[in-house]
């Protein structure tokens, strides 16, 4: 189903819409690959990149020294690294600063920031697109400016997850001469290239001069605007909810992976034509961290963030630490959860207690009574709408992106995510979970078994529709 899915339905809609969702919802349903077990290749030796080039064998090893800050995390962090070398499909990119950006006042005040300070090309794609505000300033009015001012302005919104969005702001954008493609048009014949209507843009990146950039779960959608309290929430008159995300900011050379997945949607799309000579300059600035950029599409075959995702977990050997805002596993997600924590591995699950998908939250519910029985921990927020998709593993690999732990990430999405390799990126992970857990209730086992009859029913008839959440 297009999008979202059923949890996007809660958006406004009209009945042809949601007829035609329906339809192709029930006629698209994509099998989930099998990711078979890597073995480690013997004399691993990391390749690495920089702003210069390839890194020697001896220099990549010598920055992953630097990056284990506790005894063993050297090891540990060479291990996942090496189970992971044949099926990364990107590069490791040493030589990056990045900044953890949690909810949506933190984020949006990076993201105007960065459009504010913008000299060259502004490009932004989006799951959701609106025409968000902070600090009293309008994303439109920014971006118009901008282009005013001779600065490049590129923009893909998904045509369904923007679906609410009021045709007159993108029509003031192109008349102030920003360039627009709307990704996978609902209406087929707005299309300038064959696709599966299934197949939904559900990245979230912003790309400042081939200097700066952001990426996470956090939309362009008004949900997230910042109010007096500094929380989350829509504008007046709208569900004063509170949503729970994270982003991450990157400045170095990184970001040039980012802006090559960009034009590889935009050339894809039949964009109009656009500069890109200048957006991948050879200077910028310099930090410690070390990152891997996943773009996944339906078409690779092979999901690759969903490959390193569950090898991550596979070969862990201390903790894995998943927050997630739509838990709707595949099989082998489920079945990896359950052995990681049956081996002694500290497996805890963050998931929202609500959401704005009734259905998505019944059948995560119908899967709890296995993972705790197999010893994983379930923690689930009630005060937030939780949308953050993290991981922390092993104290020494980080992951932040667009991905949920659900099917249509693997199947049917394009999506964005960023492993950040090393001990501190981790520990600041591993401390926004536990500051989000301590406001999380745990699930007890015994408490959950005896769930209401009409809970379980409920999770029954959810999970018809598990493949398509």
């Amino acid at each position: 189903m297009p999008a979202a899915s059923f949890r996007a339905l809660a958006r406004p809609a009209g009945p042809f819409l949601l007829a035609f969702c329906l339809f192709l919802g029930l006629g698209a349903c994509a099998s989930v690959p099998h990711i078979a077990p890597t073995a480690a290749p013997a004399n691993f030796k990391p390749e690495m990149l920089a702003r210069g080039g390839a890194l020697t064998p001896a220099q990549g090893k010598a920055i992953l020294q630097k990056l284990a800050t506790e005894p063993g995390d050297a090891g540990l962090l060479q291990r996942h690294l090496a189970t992971q070398a044949a099926i990364a499909g990107s590069p490791l990119i040493a030589g990056n600063r990045t900044k953890l950006l949690r909810d949506g006042p933190q984020t949006f005040r990076a993201m105007f920031g960065a459009i504010q300070d913008a000299k060259r090309d502004i490009n932004l794609e989006y799951y959701i697109f609106e025409d968000v505000e902070h600090d009293g300033m309008r994303l439109g009015d920014l971006l118009i400016a901008k282009r005013q001012a001779g600065i490049a302005v590129t923009i893909i919104y998904d045509s369904y997850g923007s679906g609410s969005t009021p045709t007159a702001f993108l029509d003031r954008l192109r008349a102030a001469g920003v360039k627009l493609v709307s990704f996978n048009p609902v209406n087929p014949l707005e299309s300038k290239v064959p696709y599966a209507p299934n197949n939904r843009d559900h990245r979230k990146i912003l790309v400042v001069d081939g200097q700066v950039a952001i990426v996470g779960g956090v939309n362009l959608s008004t949900a997230y605007q910042s109010n007096p309290l500094g929380k989350s929430g829509g504008p007046p008159g709208t569900t004063p909810d509170q949503w729970r995300d994270t982003d991450l900011q990157i400045e170095g050379p990184a970001v040039a992976e980012l802006q090559k997945l960009f034009l590889e949607h935009w050339t894809g799309q039949k964009g109009e034509a656009v500069d890109s000579s200048a957006m991948f300059p050879a200077n910028g600035p310099n930090g410690p961290a070390v990152v891997r950029v996943i773009g996944s599409t339906p078409g690779d075959g092979l999901h690759l963030y969903y490959a390193a995702l569950l090898t991550a977990i596979r070969t862990s050997e201390k903790s894995v630490w998943i927050t997630t805002a739509y838990f709707a596993p595949t099989p082998q997600q489920i079945g990896e959860l359950k052995d990681t924590a049956r081996r002694g591995v500290d497996v805890r699950l963050l998931l929202p207690g609500r959401s704005d998908s009734a259905l998505s939250i019944a059948v995560a519910h119908s899967h709890y009574t296995g993972l705790l029985e197999a010893g994983v921990k379930i923690f689930e927020t009630f005060d937030i709408v939780l949308h953050s998709k993290t991981a922390v593993v092993d104290g020494v690999w980080s992951s932040i992106g667009s991905s949920n732990f659900d099917h249509r990430s693997v199947i049917s999405n394009d999506e964005v995510d960023v492993v950040v390799v090393g001990s501190e990126a981790a520990q600041e992970l591993e401390a926004l979970f536990r500051s989000d857990e301590a406001a999380a209730n745990p699930v007890p086992l015994a408490a959950w078994k005896s769930r209401p009859l009409w809970s379980r029913l409920k999770e029954t008839y959810a999970l018809m529709w598990e493949k398509m959440l």
